[in-house]
């Protein structure tokens, strides 16, 4: 048997009202954003997981770098040791090493001068001519 509105023809079909298709389309797209969001949440989860492994690892091999480094530095005293007395040998390899440290502070220093103030000034500057540009084609 089909369903019959007033207003509509005997025997044809009365589909959902204009109010469910709304509500229904309400609900489709509550569910379908919290699954969205839902997955972003895992996808960000797995990545914040191999993310923190692989800080992890960096800082491994970071630590195992400065190691290494210091039997270089060992092995440079002794190298030197073989020419030099030994006491000798390390102050040269010592006052080389603050030598190195010195100019690597002062490149640094030069690198972080040229980053302040840390504002974007170009961009600052751009958005000021637009405003003023603006201003001026309002006036005209």
């Amino acid at each position: 048997m089909t369903q019959t509105s007033p207003t509509s023809q005997p025997g044809q079909p009365v589909g959902p009202t204009t109010g469910e298709l709304v509500s229904r389309l309400s609900e489709d797209m509550s569910r379908l954003i919290r699954d969205e969001l839902r997955l972003a949440q895992a996808e960000m989860t797995t990545k914040a997981k191999h993310a923190g492994i692989g800080v992890g690892l960096f800082g491994t091999a970071g630590l195992i770098a400065f190691y290494a480094g210091g039997v270089l530095i060992a092995t440079a005293i002794l190298a030197l040791a073989l020419v030099l007395d030994a006491w000798l040998a390390a102050l040269i390899v010592g006052v080389v090493l603050l030598a190195a440290a010195g100019v690597a502070g002062l490149v640094g220093k030069k690198q972080v001068d040229q980053a302040t103030p840390p504002v974007p000034t170009e961009a600052v500057e751009s958005v000021q001519r637009d405003i003023d540009a603006v201003k001026k084609g309002r006036h005209r």
